[in-house]
């Protein structure tokens, strides 16, 4: 198991936020363009909720589309939400939203638990790129994120912890 963490402030309110990611229509936005991101949920809702299934297409190597369907396992709105894959690239993705109160704004983790697929070929593949690939989709994530709502006054918190290394 590999795990991946970035923590961002943010100088905006938990509403102000929440608003923002809990809308699945908002994935794109914050997904960089080299990813070939596309939704194929036909009727979104405005917001998520628990049990939403949402189907995207994305691009991550080589322009090779690939399918990807996750789930939104658990909401506790407005302090977090947690997304897991049905179908997709990886033998298991767990990503959490986690979003606490701090003076001046909240601060917003992003943490990913995940599983290449292949074994020792994923393994190496995770050495290889996909560590990389994490890096920079959770850096243009931060960017856009600080584009929207500012940067934090005091200066922003940029972590990735865990060096993707097997629990």
């Amino acid at each position: 198991m590999y795990q991946f963490q970035r923590t961002q402030r943010i100088p905006a309110t938990a509403a102000q936020v929440w608003d923002f990611i809990s809308s699945p229509r908002n994935l794109a936005e914050i997904t960089p363009a080299n990813m070939g991101f596309e939704l194929t949920s036909p009727q979104l809702p405005e917001k998520m909720h628990a049990g939403l299934l949402i189907g995207y297409n994305i691009r991550p190597l080589l322009g090779i589309k690939i399918k990807w369907v996750t789930q939104i396992a658990e909401v506790g709105e407005p302090d977090y939400f947690i997304d897991e894959q049905l179908k997709g690239p990886y033998r298991l993705w767990r990503h959490e939203h986690r979003m606490r109160a701090i003076d001046g704004g909240i601060e917003m983790t992003d943490m990913v638990s995940y599983l290449p697929p292949l074994g020792i070929i994923g393994r190496l593949a995770n050495w290889l790129f996909l560590q990389r690939q994490l890096d920079n989709i959770f850096d243009y994530r931060y960017a856009r994120i600080e584009q929207r709502f500012g940067r934090y006054p005091a200066g922003t918190l940029r972590q990735a912890q865990g060096d993707n290394l097997p629990n």
